[in-house]
């Protein structure tokens, strides 16, 4: 494994990471969770994604329990705060109210005394962000946050808590968690990734295969019980286009030795801006597939004969 730190913090992350979306306390069970989860930290992943909203609290439930063994210290754990937890009107959103009162539930769900980062899952435009920026640095002086981050915000958010964070003199977001990959590049375009360089904000990306496209897996139509069998979310992005590019992406990486997906996650892996890819992983196989992206380095051939396979194409 190789280990990338997050922004200018002196926090370090495994390169190649797993996040518990869709699959823990969903689509795998507790078993299956536990032998991905001992397959990645005894490959030196030590970055581990969550958040209260991922199969409503059950990811951390049981990925606290799988992680229980291991020494808390080796572990960067982190979860996210923002979508609705239940049916009244503050048990959602980036409130102080909401924000404490989620972080505890986590802690208590993943039975760990702290969260090494802690996101803001998505902007909130009911809550002035002084409150929010507030209750952050309360709890990362409590001990119970490390770092504190945004996920999918943008660059006008990003620099506008960083400018709350200096005017009270609290912790700025550490660390931004975005959508990235070779269908979509908006992080490049849209300023996020230049005000992540300015702040000096990490990169933590998902979504790094485009829910699973960039493996080839849906090449000659979608598979009985795969996600886009058992969702809508990929109905408009499985287009002629898109799959016919998908079809040339799996080619090329054959040609050069490598797994479709390995090759995908290192072109991500290539840009110094990222700290880590999340992936997802529903065996341990796949996931020790996946960590060989590490090992891969992109030479100019590579990086334009990827390029052009995705020119043109849009995610949305």
């Amino acid at each position: 494994m190789k280990f990338r730190q997050v922004g200018r913090s002196g926090l370090k992350v495994s390169a190649v990471s797993i996040g518990g979306w869709i699959t823990m306390g969903g689509t795998i069970d507790d078993d299956h969770t536990q032998a991905i989860l001992q397959t990645a930290v005894e490959r030196g992943v030590n970055f581990i994604d969550l958040a209260d909203v991922y199969a409503n609290g059950e990811a951390e439930r049981v990925a606290g329990a799988a992680l229980s063994g291991f020494r808390r210290s080796e572990l960067v754990i982190s979860s996210k705060c923002f979508w609705p937890m239940g049916p009244g009107p503050n048990d959602r959103g980036l409130s102080r109210k909401h924000i404490m009162e989620s972080c505890e539930a986590s802690l208590k769900r993943l039975g760990t005394d702290y969260l090494d980062l802690y996101f803001c899952h998505r902007y909130d435009d009911d809550t002035p962000l002084d409150e929010t920026v507030r209750a952050m640095e309360d709890l990362i002086r409590a001990g119970k946050v490390l770092y504190w981050g945004t996920s999918v915000w943008g660059a006008d958010q990003l620099r506008h808590a960083h400018d709350v964070a200096q005017k009270y003199g609290a912790y700025a977001p550490t660390v931004e968690q975005p959508r990235y990959n070779l269908f979509d590049r908006h992080i490049e375009n849209d300023g996020v990734m230049a005000a992540c360089r300015d702040f000096g904000i990490g990169l933590v990306v998902w979504s790094p295969l485009a829910q699973g496209m960039l493996t080839g897996k849906y090449n000659d139509g979608v598979p009985t019980g795969s996600r886009a069998d058992k969702t809508s979310w990929l109905d408009q992005r499985l287009t002629e286009d898109n799959l016919e590019a998908c079809r040339h992406f799996c080619v090329l990486a054959g040609e050069y030795g490598y797994e479709p997906a390995q090759l995908a996650l290192a072109w991500v892996l290539d840009h110094p801006e990222i700290s880590s890819v999340i992936t997802g992983a529903s065996s341990p196989a796949q996931l020790t597939s996946n960590i060989h992206a590490v090992e891969i380095e992109l030479d100019d051939e590579i990086r334009q004969n990827v390029s052009d396979i995705f020119d043109g194409l849009s995610w949305t």
